[in-house]
């Protein structure tokens, strides 16, 4: 993954995602996220009672944008991707507790669970690079300007 999309991703804190329920009609919801840069996952706390929660376990794919934390209105930066939900025991997810919380120790607290979003394809827009440049990422892509 190129690091200024590493960069990004890593300094923003929520996010929005976007799934499918069972009668096909989309449901966007907002999220913090934690972000571990090396296996391209985004983690996320979420109640099971939840109505993207019951959609998830449907259909795991889903699609999302980060925003900078602080805006700017002369300078447009953001990451569109979309990705799929891994479940709870696979290999990824391990360690998505731990991490979660080290970033967001105060919601401990809060009930839910832990889940993981396994990054598929990013396309970061940064016009501070120049009006209109847009990086892209795609899991599995070997590229000599990544890493």
């Amino acid at each position: 993954m190129n690091e200024k999309i590493i960069a990004f991703i890593s300094k923003q804190t929520c996010g929005s995602l976007c799934c499918v329920d069972a009668a096909g009609k989309p449901w966007c919801f907002s999220f913090f996220y934690s972000f571990n840069k090396e296996d391209e996952l985004l983690y996320y706390k979420s109640s099971d009672d939840t109505k993207h929660s019951a959609a998830i376990k449907l259909n795991p794919f889903v699609a999302g944008t980060i925003l900078p934390d602080k805006l700017s209105l002369l300078q447009i930066k953001g990451v569109q991707f979309d990705g799929v939900i891994l479940s709870f025991d696979d290999p990824l997810a391990k360690g998505a507790y731990a991490a979660y919380h080290k970033k967001f120790p105060f919601s401990i607290a809060m009930p839910g669970q832990i889940w993981t979003i396994r990054l598929d394809a990013i396309k970061f827009t940064d016009n501070s690079l120049g009006f209109g440049t847009k990086l892209k990422w795609n899991r599995g892509e070997v590229s000599l300007k990544s890493k």
